[in-house]
Formats: structure tokens, C-alpha cells, sequence
């Protein structure tokens, strides 16, 4: 437990200072883009956040369907911290978003495609969470979970390629290998790929693995907490 402990502080600070290194890629390192000038450089977090979202509710997924073969407890509690960490990646790459369209589209907010199948994405898993604490059995509620958990994904897809398959949006596809293909985007430059395969290595590991354990570990505190009362309360 004690290695554990350690192993998770180390890396909890090594986290830190790759969020902290990768915005210095993104504020400083990386060169504006000609057309969006510097409003341009929060996508380093807005792309990256969704893909650690990603990341966190694709191990709900995986947990789910441990946790529906074998019933033990612990897939459980990891699919509830992929979710709790993917939703607060979510709500990340939406504020981030809104962010960068006011003073490129001259709004905080449209019903665009992509930001609707967004904002669907954030409201599914905060329902997830609604219907952890509205069922008090516990083997349901966890069955149930893990159900939803796995279908709920489903956003996450189609969230990832409306954009692909939606021509009347208007969200750009940011990243290409030249401004062409960047349609509304921005084409990588070196010092943009550099920036952005920082980030998105930051984000989309080490930033959902940090948070994920630090979940798992308060909520298996909580339950032993929740079973050192039950056998106060019987004694």
C-alpha cells in the first residue's frame, strides 16, 4: 500500500509538470496561426481534453463489461471514475470551445453539430451519475451502470465524426495535414505538431490515468469507511 501510495504521488507531480510543460508548448513554443492569431492555440487543450474524455470513458467501457462477467466490485468503482474523469474532460473540451468561437464566430455558443453531439455527450454521463444515486440496491445500481456505461459511449463516437459526416457544419476540422485539409482549421506546422503531440500525449494519458487513480482511491476509502459504520451500527 505504501509503494502504491508513493508511486501514485510520483506520478501525480510528474502529471503537473506535464500539464505545465505542455502549455508552455501551447502558449509559447507553437506559432500563431496567420488566419486566428493566438485564440488558436487553446485547441492544444480543447482537442486533447476530448481525447483524454475519450480515453476515461472508453475504460468505463472496458470496466463495464469486466464488471458484467465477473461482478466484482473493483471493474465497478474504475468504471465509475472513467466517467467521472471523461465527464470533467468533457465539460473541458465544451468551455474551451465556447472559449475560442466567441471572438471567431462571434458567439459563445450555436447548435452546431458537433457542439449539440458534445453537449448530448456531457448531459448522457451526467444522467450516468444521476442514475448511480437514484437506485439504492447496490448490485443493481452497479448492473445498471455498467449497461449504460457501454451504450452510452455511443455519443463519444458519434461526437468524434459528426463532423466527418454532417457537411452543414460548421466546427472546423482543425487538424490537416495542410490548410486544405484543415477545412476552417489551421495547418500543423512544425512547431504546431510539436505542440500538439505534447498535449494530446499529456491529456489523453497521463492526465485521465493521475485522475482515475486518485478516484478510485477515495472512493475505495469511502467504502471502507461506509463498512467500519454498518459494523459500528450492528455492535
Amino acid at each position: 500500500m505504501a509503494n502504491r501510495t508513493r508511486l501514485l504521488w510520483s506520478l501525480t507531480i510528474v502529471t503537473v509538470i506535464a500539464v505545465v510543460v505542455g502549455a508552455y508548448f501551447a502558449l509559447a513554443y507553437a506559432g500563431a496561426d496567420i488566419e486566428q492569431g493566438n485564440v488558436q492555440r487553446i485547441f492544444y487543450f480543447h482537442v486533447s481534453a476530448f481525447a483524454g474524455a475519450f480515453i476515461a470513458l472508453g475504460v468505463t467501457v472496458f470496466a463495464g463489461i469486466a464488471y458484467l462477467r465477473t461482478r466484482s466490485l473493483k471493474w465497478d468503482v474504475l468504471a465509475l471514475a472513467g466517467v467521472e474523469v471523461g465527464l470533467a474532460l468533457g465539460v473541458v473540451n465544451l468551455v474551451t470551445g465556447s472559449i475560442w468561437a466567441r471572438p471567431i464566430w462571434n458567439t459563445w455558443w450555436t447548435w452546431d453539430p458537433r457542439l449539440t453531439s458534445a453537449a448530448i455527450m456531457v448531459l448522457t454521463y451526467a444522467a450516468y451519475l444521476m442514475l448511480r444515486s437514484g437506485i439504492e440496491n447496490a448490485d443493481t445500481r452497479r448492473r445498471f451502470a455498467s449497461v449504460y456505461g457501454i451504450l452510452a459511449f455511443s455519443t463519444v463516437v458519434i461526437t468524434l465524426i459528426i463532423i466527418r459526416i454532417r457537411p452543414d457544419t460548421i466546427h472546423p476540422a482543425v487538424i490537416g495535414a495542410s490548410p486544405q485539409n484543415a477545412q476552417g482549421g489551421f495547418g500543423l506546422t512544425p512547431s504546431m505538431l510539436t505542440a500538439m503531440s505534447v498535449n494530446m500525449v499529456i491529456w489523453s494519458v497521463f492526465v485521465p490515468l493521475t485522475l482515475m487513480w486518485w478516484r478510485i482511491r477515495i472512493e475505495n476509502f469511502a467504502q471502507r469507511v461506509q463498512e467500519l459504520r454498518l459494523r459500528a451500527l450492528e455492535d
